[in-house]
């Protein structure tokens, strides 16, 4: 490990600052890595932590002192980089790496976990980067395991101790989490006792354990530390795949120890709740309910006060429930016009500095710092720094009627020259699908392809997630079916709305929306005149199993608990899985195909392409194959990234590019 102790304001504007470019930016202005990737307030405000990366190194970990604008490289390797970190307390931060420049086929070492003070001073290594097997010395003995990682969680952050997840898993069933009590200084953890299988915790508003999630097969349970009795207690159990009327799922400890939840019962969406731990149940009225969205965000706790909550409904922003945050908040959006501004207070200030992050469906994330007290509002930096606002679409998000009346909400992104009407058409489909697809932000798949005169709508089909229980519903066993309706309906709307022109579209995703391109092409050959599926299943019978050769991370409960009920079981569903399988009806695919796969891919492997590819050629001279030796689910470097949407860029323009 390399540190280099000296002033970083000119390297922190140099990340932020960006060049001079054509209307239409370079490929590698989406996809390449960003020099700088974000930042955090010490505890006490005094102090930024920020990733940064700069003059072909590595990235690294500096630390700004805000009142005088020193800052210090304190952590920063030759071989790998910071990857996460966080504040241990105000003097001290712990941090694991990542290695941007290597694919899932070629990662040999695991994050470690490292602290180190604010200064650079009294760096330690806490866990190995690699197996114990593979140690060529006795120096790593007192090291923990590989498989230790930091919580999402920040915990007390008032002395040198954290809480750490001992991470297993198993074939059969997936991931589990064991908890460590940590001291950063001398390196000495001590496990927490704990019942069950555990998944995951909650720590509460002194940085303790407080809540257990845990997996029995198909059923869930959140246990309940109670403070008075020192005992666990369950405070529900339901089906994890099924839910339940009553089920919630855990966010927060609020300052004064009540437990904040998220849950849906008695709702389509999902709301907040401050729960009734005495009495272990929900209350009927909710916090904070969000129009038309299911409740996700977090809680905003500064001064041991709960000052708001952050949310996410069509685009992130807070709930205000302090009048001076709701004034500063105004004050913030005055200086910074037309893009939402997510302002963080340091959780025990000593000082007036607040970090805000700034962005709008154009603009990637800008990092700022702003002082209460002389009204200073200064950059630190902006992630993907060469793109400019002026040269990048709207996306809004509007709704359409499915065929069955379900009300499918989608996002529309259009090129920038404000061209409206008679547009090429990509439908981006997510993949999941059990997530929430887009959000009002900027996206760099959709901002690209908008970029080259394409108008991009990214349907939330039945089956995803954010917009109520309903539409989450309505997805199950739905695969090449009713959700597969929903994306071509939306295709539909988008022709009848005047944006698109019918004879100039092309279907594209990856994983899940892989396997919606295909079924698409399948379905509906004169609507789509093209598809690019990367990553994408090709039968769902595969998922199940693959093969000997193939090594798949889906785990046997998801696969006997998990997947018979959203997806299909293989024994009563089969007739439907046959039905719905790309792979045996490869020869309807007569479209342009471009696909492209990972050879080191653990969730959709390599056969789902291989298998496919060969079934198409036979019949299919337009079908192109790409393969990423070194890549896993998706693609993990910048020149793979830019390669692989440089190639859609030419498939794209060839099939649909312009009016034949």
């Amino acid at each position: 490990m390399s540190f280099s102790r000296t002033l970083l304001a000119a390297l922190l504007l140099a990340a932020a600052a960006a060049p001079v470019h054509a209307a239409a930016p370079p490929i590698s202005a989406f996809f390449d890595n960003s020099p700088f990737n974000g930042a955090m307030l010490s505890p006490d405000g005094r102090y930024l932590a920020a990733f940064i990366g700069a003059n072909d190194k590595r990235d690294g970990l500096a630390v700004v002192e805000l009142d005088t604008l020193k800052a210090t490289m304190v952590a920063q390797f030759s071989d790998t980089d910071i990857g996460r970190a966080q504040w241990v307390n105000n003097e001290r931060l712990m941090f694991s790496t990542t290695d941007k420049t290597r694919g899932q086929r070629d990662l040999r070492y695991a994050p470690g976990l490292y602290v180190v003070d604010r200064d650079g001073k009294h760096y330690r290594q806490l866990a190995l980067r690699r197996n114990e097997f593979l140690r060529s010395s006795d120096d790593n003995r007192d090291l923990l395991p590989w498989h230790t990682f930091m919580l999402d969680q920040a915990g007390a952050q008032d002395s040198d101790y954290v809480y750490v997840a001992d991470a297993g898993y198993s074939k059969e069933s997936g991931n589990s989490e064991d908890l460590l009590r940590l001291n950063t200084r001398n390196g000495k953890a001590v496990p927490v006792d704990h019942p069950g299988t555990a998944r995951s915790w909650l720590l509460d508003q002194n940085g303790e354990p407080r809540l257990i999630t845990t997996l029995d097969k198909n059923i869930e349970s959140l246990l309940y530390l109670d403070p008075a009795t020192q005992q666990w207690r369950t405070l529900i159990s339901f089906d994890a795949y099924k839910g339940s009327a009553n089920s919630f799922s855990p966010l927060a400890f609020g300052p004064d120890g009540a437990l904040y939840v998220i849950s849906n019962a008695g709702r389509d969406q999902s709301a907040l709740y401050r729960y009734d731990l005495k009495n272990n149940q929900l209350p009927k009225q909710h916090m904070v309910e969000l129009d038309g969205f299911d409740f996700r965000g977090k809680l905003i706790i500064s001064k041991q006060r709960l000052l708001g909550v952050r949310i996410h409904s069509d685009a992130e922003g807070t709930v205000w429930f302090d009048p001076a945050m709701q004034a500063l908040q105004k004050l913030i959006d005055g200086r910074l016009p037309g893009t939402a501004n997510l302002i963080t207070p340091p959780t025990r200030p000593e000082s007036a500095w607040v970090l805000v992050e700034s962005y709008s469906d154009k603009q990637p994330r800008r990092y700022l710092v702003y002082n209460t007290e002389t009204k200073r509002l200064s950059e630190v930096g902006r992630v993907a720094a060469q793109i400019k606002a002026a040269d990048m679409g709207p996306c809004e998000l509007y709704y359409y009627k499915a065929r069955d009346g379900l009300q499918i909400p989608a996002w529309l992104t259009l090129p920038p020259d404000g061209a409206q009407k008679n547009l090429p058409l990509v439908v981006l489909v997510h993949g999941g699908p059990w997530v929430r697809g887009g959000s009002w932000d900027w996206r760099p798949d959709a901002e690209f392809l908008a970029s080259r005169g394409y108008a991009v709508l990214e349907p939330e089909f039945r089956g995803s997630t954010g917009y109520g229980w309903q539409l989450f519903r309505a997805g199950w066993k739905q695969w090449g079916l009713k959700m597969q309706d929903d994306i071509a309906d939306g295709a539909r709307w988008a022709i009848a709305q005047g944006y698109a022109d019918s004879q100039r579209i092309c279907i594209a995703g990856a994983s899940y929306g892989g396997y919606a391109t295909l079924m698409g092409l399948i379905k509906d050959p004169d609507l789509y005149k093209c598809g690019i599926n990367w990553v994408g299943v090709s039968d769902i019978n595969l998922m199940y199993d693959g093969g000997w050769f193939y090594s798949s991370d889906l785990s046997s409960d998801w696969k006997q608990y998990g997947m018979p009920v959203l997806i299909g079981d293989q024994v009563k569903d089969a007739e439907q899985l046959k039905a719905t399988s790309p792979l045996l009806q490869a020869n309807r695919i007569t479209q342009p195909l471009l696909l492209a796969y990972g050879g080191a891919d653990m969730r959709v492997p390599i056969n789902h392409g291989l298998k496919l590819y060969d079934a198409v050629k036979t019949s299919n001279p337009k079908v192109e194959w790409i393969e990423y030796s070194e890549e896993g689910h998706g693609w993990a470097l910048p020149k793979n990234r830019i390669d692989f949407w440089g190639r859609v860029e030419k498939f794209l323009d060839k099939n649909i590019g312009s009016p034949k």
